[in-house]
């Protein structure tokens, strides 16, 4: 048990400072934006909205992450990471305070729009950023450590939201979540100000390159599209299924998804460590994660038992632990030859329009084909990631050969 406990301990090491300091920000971060997932029950219970009323502005929700991460990576390379991260952070934490005075429909559409614009600037900022603070041969576990911070934050946040719900009320809620944000911005200025942090890997480049004219990371964008997708079906249409097919009580699906959080703290850094050393590239570890969670929907239309879905959700994590963190090395990697801020926005849009449109196809699937015949259409949208995945391996290759 202890050389077990020292070789996990071991994959964390080599890591800068900057990108644990970076991680303990994006914790903070993300344990304080507890108001999201209880966003839909305010809306509904506190202020009455209809449901058509709350869809709505969840669309609004998901555009306001759309155009924030587009304007943050244009601000990233004009202006530079750490002041677009400073600027987000505090004046998120401004506007989650200014929310809850917010009770009418359109006010509320304008106000959530206004916070995912300004919440979701500070994405791809943090990528350059931990681009910047990591050595090459680091990146995927530095992603990885990022990637830890945002799951123990989304754990927390929505266990410490409700207790606060129960004794303070939504309001608590808000000043609560407006206040980490502001501690964030404080603890980011006090430990990585460009006169105090230390830059591992600074790309300057005279003539960068477009990604938009980027022929390889377009097929790879729209490939992370269909693989957010099907990734989220794990959070909208799957929940429904255990509860309306399989008879699952609340604490048995919450103990089924929290075993995703808890094999990804316990299991990605050393997986990751292990394949960064195999000869596969990242586009083969990409493949293989996209089969992985494509292959947990197509075995649920195989058996009534239920203990099937332990399996799946075993093969969704084990691959979403593959596919992420990998797909966000590329990601960087790419980001190289050109402004590194459009390239890491454009990534972060894809897993966002993913949001817009991933639940509610789902949804309407469901509703309109039923369960079984749902995964079968999942399942072959996971093959057609598969297939893009694919042509970009070959596109690479040629490109490769070529050069």
């Amino acid at each position: 048990m202890k050389t077990l406990f020292n070789n996990y301990l071991n994959t964390f090491k080599g890591l800068s400072k900057e990108v644990w300091w970076l991680a303990l920000i994006t914790l903070i971060n993300r344990a304080g934006t507890m108001v999201i997932p209880f966003l839909s029950l305010y809306l509904t219970e506190d202020l009455e909205f209809s449901l058509s009323n709350v869809g709505t502005l969840m669309v609004c929700f998901g555009l306001g992450s759309v155009v924030g991460s587009w304007l943050g990576g244009k601000l990233t390379d004009s202006i530079g990471y750490y002041k677009v991260m400073v600027r987000s952070l505090l004046s998120t934490g401004i506007l989650f305070i200014g929310l809850q005075f917010l009770n009418t429909f359109y006010a509320l559409c304008l106000g959530i729009f206004l916070v995912m614009l300004v919440a979701d600037m500070f994405r791809p900022a943090m990528f350059v950023a931990l681009s910047a603070y990591s050595k090459p041969e680091n990146k995927t576990r530095s992603v990885t450590l990022i990637r830890l911070a945002i799951n123990l934050g989304f754990s927390a946040g929505p266990a410490v939201g409700g207790i606060i719900i129960t004794t303070l009320g939504y309001t608590g809620l808000f000043w609560l979540d407006g206040i980490t944000c502001i501690l964030a911005t404080i603890v980011l200025i006090m430990v990585l100000n460009p006169k105090k942090s230390i830059v591992l890997d600074d790309i300057i480049l005279t003539n960068p390159d477009s990604a938009y004219k980027d022929k390889a990371f377009t097929i790879f964008l729209i490939a992370m599209f269909l693989f957010g997708i099907i990734f989220l079906q794990y959070f909208s249409t799957l929940p429904i299924y255990y509860r309306e097919v399989h008879v699952l009580t609340e604490i048995e699906i919450g103990l089924l998804l929290g075993a995703n959080g808890f094999f990804i703290f316990l299991l990605e850094m050393p997986l990751i460590k292990w394949l960064e050393n195999s000869r596969f590239s990242k586009t083969d570890l990409m493949i293989f994660g996209a089969v992985l969670t494509a292959s947990s929907f197509i075995i649920l239309n195989i058996t009534t038992w239920s203990g099937i879905l332990i399996i799946g959700m075993f093969l969704m994590t084990i691959g979403e632990m593959i596919a992420f963190p990998f797909s966000n090395a590329f990601a960087m990697e790419r980001a190289k030859k050109g402004n590194q801020g459009e390239y890491m926005a454009l990534y972060s849009i894809a897993f966002s329009m993913a949001h817009i449109f991933g639940h509610k196809a789902g949804m309407q699937m469901v509703d309109g084909w039923g369960f079984d015949n749902t995964w079968y259409m999942i399942t072959i949208i996971g093959g057609f990631c598969v297939l893009l995945l694919l042509i970009l391996k070959s596109h690479l290759s040629l490109r490769k050969q070529l050069d």
